[in-house]
């Protein structure tokens, strides 16, 4: 039997997310995995992966975010390109009407988004310091001897914590390595590393931000019960995780794709079969003008994909 849906698809630097949902928004699917530093096999990968389900599904509209949302759109055929922000305020809205207040963490970034009667009317985003960002945690995790998920399920567990700097991941493991010493317990370190996060996100992506709830909380680093729980320490209020916390950009997409797509247009979307595409991709400098844009175009056998790059609309594709 053929369900019809809507596809959304996140590509970050750390994770490629990717959803499936009906035409009443339930998730029907939902896929996860590393980039690795090689987005186009993320792409091609987690496509291969959903396969099964959206050749089975009749796709009305497809929808991309995340930092290389340009890229994906070119391999899948998007009908929607939106950035992170728009995606992930989206998503928390459809679970959570009244939320008023999203921060999401992810691998490489954090953000906060600030939404007053549906409407998202401030935000702000972390790409600088890895301290407030998932890969704060990984790294440490991995000085430990441990992956991230152990150290989370040792630091909801433990009963104490040790302070540690979170500021500065340097200044962190200096701090790792003093408390060692003194003989703290790997699980007192672990819960204080989820602290640290808490205080160092509190204190720069949210610094001056009105935080109102309800609060959700959602990326991968949702997951972390002793990061919610800090957060919910620092910030005397609750704050709610979503079911599909980790997929709620992609999720968004998918949203915004089936409200922008007109009925009366086919979709764009190629199918589930991105990874049969031979592709090729060069970048080179405009010189029209004084911006000096640096232009990335992707191709393939029949033709070009897809570019951007450009602040002006010179290179944009035209139907």
């Amino acid at each position: 039997m053929i369900m019809e849906g809507y596809v959304g698809l996140d590509l970050g630097a750390v994770s490629t997310n990717l959803v499936v949902v009906d035409t009443g928004f339930r998730i029907a699917g939902e896929w996860y995995l590393r980039t690795q530093g090689d987005p186009i096999a993320s792409v091609k990968k987690i496509m291969k992966d959903a396969e099964k389900l959206i050749e089975t599904t009749e796709v009305r509209a497809v929808g991309t975010t995340g930092s290389g949302r340009h890229l994906a759109a070119a391999l899948v055929g998007a009908d929607s390109v939106k950035n992170e922000i728009t995606a992930h305020a989206r998503g928390a809205l459809h679970f959570f009407p009244d939320v008023q207040t999203v921060i999401e963490i992810g691998g490489q970034d954090s953000k906060i988004i600030i939404i007053r009667d549906g409407q998202v009317v401030d935000f702000a985003v972390n790409t600088i310091c890895a301290a407030g960002t998932g890969s704060f945690l990984d790294h440490q995790a991995t000085r430990m001897g441990m992956s991230v998920e152990e150290l989370a399920e040792m630091a909801a567990r433990s009963p104490e914590s040790v302070r540690i700097a979170g500021r500065c991941a340097v200044f962190a493991e200096t701090d790792i390595i003093e408390r060692q010493q003194r003989g703290a317990s790997q699980a007192a370190i672990a819960r204080g590393l989820c602290e640290a996060l808490v205080r160092n996100y509190l204190s720069t992506v949210a610094a001056g931000k009105p935080i109102s709830p309800p609060v959700v909380f959602q990326g991968g680093v949702a997951a972390n019960l002793a990061v919610r729980r800090a957060f919910e320490e620092e910030l005397g209020i609750q704050v709610l995780v979503p079911e599909h916390y980790g997929v709620m950009g992609a999720f968004g997409a998918a949203l915004i794709a089936a409200e922008e797509k007109d009925p009366d247009k086919p979709s764009c979307f190629r199918g589930a079969r991105v990874s049969d595409l031979k592709l090729s991709i060069r970048t080179f400098i405009c010189e029209e003008c004084s911006n000096t844009c640096e232009i990335v175009e992707i191709s393939d056998d029949a033709g070009i994909l897809g570019r951007w790059g450009g602040r002006c609309e010179r290179w944009d594709l035209r139907e």
